[in-house]
């Protein structure tokens, strides 16, 4: 088809070249595009196939957009679309369509069917005549809907029979008069009935019934109504009542599927109803096409490189085909992909962008407007590699040598050997200015020198190559430069031949060249390498020191840049003659660039691998060392299969340190290089003793436990087991069998081997060993048990087989053990199993039976003692007791010492957590702050500070407390004592505080207490004394202002007289003297001493005995306490 400019398309020519350019690259664009040119010279084309892949679809899983939407049988109201399906090769089957039609100017699409349409066909009636309208199609399935397809051309909404019913004529001066059949046919009053009726298009969901208009038809604008009737029914049904028919087309839907039909159609127009036209034969809706059947035998045949040629058998019924569909698969991924997306009508494709040495296989399906057929059988294998064909021409002809009758040429081989190994060469020559050539050798040349003989010297000759392989003699190469034959005596070399360049990398490549056949006149000793970039002058010398090998890798290249390089050869005499300059060289590393790598099979033998997917059946991976190939049989052993080589090494050793390389013929330029140096080698040589002296790996080393009933199990596992391993158990160098006493077992699958002892005893102690044996691997492991180690097991044994034993009666299943409630009970607790209703469970305390309320329920599985408001008085040893006729238990708690500490330190947790705020209670001594707890105990760890600094107890300040308080005494608090006060509460972790500031709240700290009237010391609070005597009680009193001082007996008030004095001495002596004492003066005594602020007063007591008897026994006597009296309080 040719090409013109559209909205999808734009041709470009000019400058010397030509453009194909797409505007929006759909998969309608797929196909083979030819560019043609026409000149003087003949016809020359040059064709390119174009793969246009699916966009993403919208919704995972959905199928790939329909394409090549195209509209039919266009009329006033009606037009059929039709499309071609896409591809699903590994989406579910498409499920039907949704067509789309939107009007030309517009954006807005209007979906044209309610539900998918199965067939790649599709009548859209209700257009509105003389609008135009595209279409596009979404396909459906299981997932989802696709993208939609490209839009369709637009379409008018006309009756083309319109143009055949009018007529031009051309009158003079330009002037035309257009004439309708119409007016011609004049005034037709009710239309006759339309003629024709016929089913041109039947589906299995409807029928498009066809018809021509009457004749005459009239200028009236016509319309149609389509009745239709069951076959037997005999009753008519008229399909559009709603909304008349404009195109002599119609779709009728909703019909039975399997049932025949016959149709009439009526004209009408504004005059009236035609008469109905005549029956149509019975119609039956059903699909008039089936899906295709799978294509025939597919062929796969090699083609280039990355394309091969797959060639198909066409189904058995070719009718309504749209085309094929090819897929390929890698070999054993059985992961399908496409190969085109659009279907081709031919049986016959080449797949390109296949991955060269891979093996693909293709099948193909057809599609036809009901979808796609099965896929047929899978094709053979084949590999992707070119076909075979002639090789490539040689190149690079050099003279190396010349002894005035012969010269000596070497030419370096073709590139592409034509898929078959070059077999050999055939040389022509000429003398310089003879037009024809003459063969140098009947017989191939199967090296690339040679030297040709029976030359006339002093002469000029050029020679041409050309190589041949199985197919034949290929193109042969250019002819070389005219070479003279005069014998060369120079005392330099001359030139190095067969340049190769490999390894080429992103700044590196390695240069390969030949010793020169013409040493000189003294031996070589080295060479200098030559390079520069193809677009500059100045050449550059590589290695400043002639390298005497005949390798040499040039670094610090530009990546991206072509360099050409040249070799010189250098002896005593010189610098010799240069090589022929290399081709040119793009420096940069190859897109899937493979390097040598090492390993060791599965028996052991080190080696080297390479793979080369680009591998023809013409390669040869060609090994070397220091890039010598390799031909020592007894150091080295090739094995090379496909595109894979692989280089054993038969006796390492450390001669084999060094570089190798390996080059692919009949490739790209494939080669790599490898350095085995003293690491690499070590490492490979350890993984080699580990294969050929294989060890079972082990998951675990032989271990103990022991068991609920003190049994003793030795166990190993290892990775895994073959059904065919062995073992044996040794126990102090003596092999143990399986018996009642040593009971052994072994789970292969699981890889565990076990033994299990009963009994274990004290002549158990020695070294237990296990060892294994799996085919060529073998394996043990040890466990000493001996000393204390073996001490430890066999306490560890009997202490088991205890437990054992105590748990088949009524047992603890936990021990007792202690917690603090919220409320701050301490609660001893124990859990019991194994009980039954006559188990007896009973508490104790220091041996004694502790009563309880109410017996623990045993069947609850818990008992529990509470102690409230613990003291030091709760210390002591507790014990729970399980009894039955099955055995007893017994459970012990020292609750003492540090238990005791924990538990107070808990208690001081918990009750710190209820710790009320301080508060402030004045009392008769001064000032109390309390703190209200739910518990307290004077041994927890409390502390209270004024101002930061912490409080001793004291006169002064007095720390103390209840059962649920604890307090600070501040016994005449003066300015000082003001301040804030922080009680704290420790309970492990945490500690609690309470704070108050006495000063911030406006206390008023009474100063009465610092200044009423006091007894400051002196009076013992007992007295005893023999009559007769004279008594003096003195003591100081203090008070500002000065105080009043009274005696009292017996709460009643002294008055001085001859018997009784009293006085006070500077204010603050005051004494009482009693002259002569008597019986009578037995009593109770007192001195109040007060004054506006208040005082205290004093009590004590006189015991008077009579001369003869026996003093009295009296304690040691203590100060009176003194007792305040309010200010308000009469003496």
């Amino acid at each position: 088809v040719l090409l013109k400019d559209s909205k999808w398309t734009k041709l470009y020519f000019g400058e010397g070249q030509a453009a194909l350019s797409f505007t929006h690259l759909n998969k309608d664009d797929e196909g083979l595009y030819t560019l043609r040119m026409v000149s003087r010279g003949g016809i020359s084309e040059c064709s390119a196939y174009l793969f246009v892949r699916d966009a993403d679809a919208l919704i995972a899983g959905a199928p790939g957009a329909p394409m090549d939407v195209k509209c039919h049988d266009a009329n006033r109201d009606y037009v059929i679309v039709t499309w071609k399906p896409p591809n699903t090769t590994s989406e579910s089957p498409v499920i039907g369509y949704f067509v789309d039609k939107c009007e030309v100017g517009l954006e807005n699409w209007v979906q044209c069917n309610d539900a998918p349409v199965r067939v790649c066909k599709y009548p859209v009636t209700g257009l509105q005549e003389g609008h135009s309208y595209t279409f596009r199609v979404r396909a459906v399935n299981s997932a989802g809907t696709s993208r939609p397809s490209r839009a369709s051309e637009p379409v008018a909404a006309l009756d083309p029979l319109d143009l055949q019913r009018t007529q031009t004529v051309h009158v003079d001066e330009g002037r035309k008069i257009v004439i309708s059949k119409d007016d011609l046919e004049g005034d037709v009053q009710i239309p006759g009935p339309p003629t024709n009726v016929h089913a041109s298009e039947i589906s299995k969901t409807y029928v498009v019934l066809s018809w021509d208009p009457p004749v005459p038809r009239g200028r009236e604008p016509l319309s149609y109504f389509i009745e239709k009737s069951m076959v037997g029914s005999g009753s008519w049904q008229r399909v559009n009542a709603q909304v008349a028919v404009k195109s002599p087309r119609y779709a009728v839907f909703d019909l039975a599927e399997g049932k025949p039909y016959v149709f009439r159609v009526l004209s009408a127009n504004k005059n009236g109803i035609s008469d109905p036209s005549e029956i149509t034969e019975p119609i039956q809706p059903q699909d008039t096409i089936v899906l295709p059947s799978a294509p025939g035998q597919v062929v796969a045949t090699r083609n280039t490189k990355t394309s091969v040629v797959v060639q198909w058998d066409k189904p058995k019924h070719e009718e309504d085909l749209y085309g094929y569909y090819i897929e390929y698969s890698v070999v054993g991924s059985n992961r399908w992909e496409p190969s085109n997306h659009k279907p081709i009508k031919y049986n016959r494709f080449v797949v390109h962008g296949l991955e060269t040495g891979e093996q693909y296989v293709f099948r193909v399906k057809a599609a036809n407007a009901l979808g796609l057929s099965e896929n047929s059988q899978e094709s053979e294998a084949v590999t992707v590699q070119a076909a075979l064909t002639c090789p490539s021409y040689p190149h690079g002809i050099t003279l190396l040598n010349c002894d005035g009758h012969s010269m000596t040429l070497g030419w370096k081989a073709p590139t592409y050997s034509g898929g078959s190994p070059i077999l050999g060469y055939y040389m022509d020559k000429r003398e310089a200015n003879h037009q024809n050539w003459h063969e140098v050798n009947s017989s191939l040349i199967t090296q690339t020198i040679y030297t040709v003989e029976d030359l006339i010297e002093d002469a000029f000759y050029e020679f041409k190559v050309a190589a041949a392989n199985l197919v034949g003699i290929g193109q042969p190469s250019d002819p070389s430069e005219h070479f003279k034959c005069k014998a060369w005596t120079m005392p330099e070399p001359g030139p190095a031949y067969d340049l190769m360049i490999c390894e080429i990398r992103n700044t590196s490549l390695v240069l390969l060249w030949k010793a020169p056949v013409y040493e000189g006149k003294s031996p070589i000793t080295g060479y200098l390498v030559d390079y520069k970039e193809v677009d500059k002058e100045d050449w550059i010398t590589a290695n400043e020191k002639p390298t005497p090998k005949r390798y040499f890798k040039v670094t610090d290249l530009h990546q991206g840049h072509t360099y050409v390089f040249k070799v010189r050869a250098v002896n005593d005499a010189g610098v010799g003659k240069s090589s022929e300059i290399s081709e040119p060289v793009l420096v940069e590393e190859r897109p899937g660039t493979k390097e040598i790598y090492s390993g060791v099979d599965d028996e052991g033998n080190i080696y080297l691998a390479f793979e080369c997917k680009e591998a023809t059946d013409a390669s040869h991976f060609a090994w070397g060392k220091s890039y010598e190939e390799i031909e020592d049989s007894h150091k080295f052993k090739i094995e090379t299969e496909g595109n894979h080589s692989k280089l054993y090494f038969k006796n390492p050793d450390k001669s084999d340190l060094g570089t190798y390389s390996i080059s692919v013929s009949d490739t790209d330029g494939v080669s790599s290089s490898f350095v085995m140096d003293d690491e690499e080698f070590e490492r490979l040589m350890a993984l080699s003793y580990e294969i050929k002296n294989p060890t079972i790996p082990l998951k675990s080393e032989l271990a103990y436990e022991v068991l609920d009933k003190g049994e003793v199990r030795f166990w190993i596992q290892a990775e895994s087991l073959s059904p065919d391993s062995t073992f044996r158990f040794v126990i102090n160098d003596k092999e143990v069998e399986n018996s009642e006493r040593h009971k052994i077992n072994c789970d292969r699958p699981n890889g565990i081997i076990e033994m299990v002892m009963e009994k274990f005893t004290i002549d158990n102690e020695g070294t237990y060993t296990v060892q294994i044996q799996d085919g060529k691997a073998k394996n043990q492991s040890s466990l000493v048990l001996i000393g204390d180690a073996f001490k430890k097991v066999l306490a560890e044994s009997e202490l088991q087989r205890k437990e054992y034993l105590r748990k088949q009666g009524p047992h603890f299943s936990e021990f007792l053990y202690w917690n603090v409630t919220e409320e701050c009970e301490v609660l001893l607790s124990c859990k019991v199993a194994n009980t039954k209703k006559e188990t007896d469970f009973k508490w104790y305390k220091d041996g004694s039976g502790v009563d309880v309320e109410e017996l623990p329920d045993l069947q609850k599985g818990e008992c529990h003692l509470s102690i409230p408001k613990l003291s030091r008085k709760d210390e002591g040893v507790y014990k729970a007791t399980l009894s039955d006729d099955r055995g007893h238990d017994v459970s012990s708690l020292e609750l003492s010492g540090k238990v005791y500490d924990d538990i107070i330190l808990a208690l001081s947790g918990m009750s710190g957590k209820s710790a009320s705020p301080l508060k402030i209670l004045c009392t008769e001594e001064g000032i109390r702050l309390q703190c209200f707890l739910k518990y307290y105990n004077e041994e927890m760890k409390v502390s209270w500070c004024h101002r930061d600094s912490k409080i001793s107890s004291g006169e002064k300040m007095k720390i103390g407390g209840g059962e649920d308080v604890a307090w600070l005494q501040i016994t005449e608090p003066t300015e000082k004592d003001k301040g804030n006060y922080t009680f704290e509460i420790f309970g492990g972790k945490e500690s609690y505080k309470r704070t108050l500031d006495l000063s911030g709240q406006g206390m008023f700290i009474r100063s009465d207490f610092y200044y009423r009237g006091k007894v400051i010391g002196g009076l013992p609070d007992v007295v005893t004394i023999m009559d007769g005597k004279t008594l003096n009680l003195t003591c100081t009193v203090f008070g500002n202002p000065d105080p009043e001082v009274v005696w009292f007996k017996n709460d009643k008030a002294i008055e001085i007289d001859e018997h009784y004095a009293f006085s006070l001495e500077q204010g603050k002596y005051a004494s009482l003297t009693i002259k002569g004492v008597t019986s009578e003066d037995s009593g109770k005594y007192s001195i109040h001493v007060r004054n506006k602020h208040g005082g205290e007063k004093v009590d004590v007591t006189i015991s008077v005995y009579r001369h003869g008897e026996k003093m009295p026994e009296i304690k040691p006597g203590q100060l009176a306490k003194p007792r305040p009296i309010p200010p308000s309080e009469e003496v």
